[in-house]
């Protein structure tokens, strides 16, 4: 964590908040400028921050379900599906650009794409979907290749919740809680049956699961509308960065990530 240097200036909001260094961060790169330039940065860093808000409450989740903290994990999750809900919503405002805007300053964004959010791969991986390959695109830059790699060998939010069950009175087997975290999680018939009893009967347990549900639709949810948008935009060009853009994207939806939650449901 940065420390705050001493002074005698009194706090205020603008220093706390460092809004001119902050205003300061929007630097576009066509003539002119072309006026949409200055809203496609601002959407993509207010995506940035929203990424380091969602990590840092992820990990706040993990923390919780594997303490077994019922109303810690349950307010976390219900945060992270408002700001999920903002992050939608975002894309509205993005979809103001015509085609014809982007096109305008679209070449001076050179090989930058969002498929080098560092951040929100750390994030894919924290829910689970993990990928070798991303880490080695990262590896440019050593502290950002470390700290994704020191992700992926880390426990995601699903392993944490195998130990949530566990803490609720469920029978989860030692070769699922010691599975390998660096992979993605593979369904499991007997944590499949587990979640079906509480289903049934643990209603307190039930709502976790619910939460988890809804976490997993919403990241699904705005992975759609990320595509849509990119169609709506550049239709089926190849994307920024040398990305096959929206061919790319598409093949990204309708993966859940919490399987066994999703499984279950022809069994209720």
């Amino acid at each position: 964590m940065a420390e705050h240097p001493t002074s005698n200036a009194p706090l205020t909001y603008s220093s706390y908040l460092k809004i001119e260094e902050l205003l300061a961060l929007q630097c576009p790169r066509s003539d002119g400028p072309e006026h949409d330039e200055m809203l496609f940065i601002i959407i993509h860093q207010v995506y940035e921050l929203w990424f380091k808000q969602m990590i840092h409450e992820a990990d706040q989740l993990c923390r919780a379900l594997r303490g077994g903290d019922h109303p810690v994990s349950c307010a976390t999750l219900k945060r992270m599906l408002t700001i999920l809900k903002t992050m939608v919503a975002q894309v509205d405002v993005l979809e103001t650009m015509t085609p014809v805007s982007f096109t305008s300053f679209r070449d001076r964004l050179e090989s930058a794409s969002g498929f080098q959010s560092f951040q929100f791969r750390e994030f894919e991986f924290l829910l689970g979907k993990k990928k070798s390959g991303i880490v080695r695109m990262h590896e440019i830059n050593p502290q950002i290749g470390e700290r994704l790699e020191r992700r992926r060998q880390e426990p995601t939010v699903y392993d944490a919740f195998l130990r949530y069950l566990v803490s609720a009175g469920c029978d989860i087997p030692a070769d699922v809680l010691q599975r390998d975290v660096t992979q993605p999680p593979a369904e499991s018939p007997p944590v499949q049956q587990a979640l079906v009893d509480i289903y049934h009967h643990d209603p307190h347990t039930r709502q976790i699961c619910e939460l988890l549900v809804d976490l997993d639709e919403g990241i699904q949810e705005w992975r759609y509308r990320h595509v849509k948008m990119v169609e709506r935009t550049i239709g089926f060009k190849q994307g920024t960065g040398g990305s096959a853009g929206a061919e790319y994207l598409r093949t990204t939806l309708f993966q859940p990530l919490f399987a066994d939650l999703w499984a279950i449901r022809s069994r209720l």
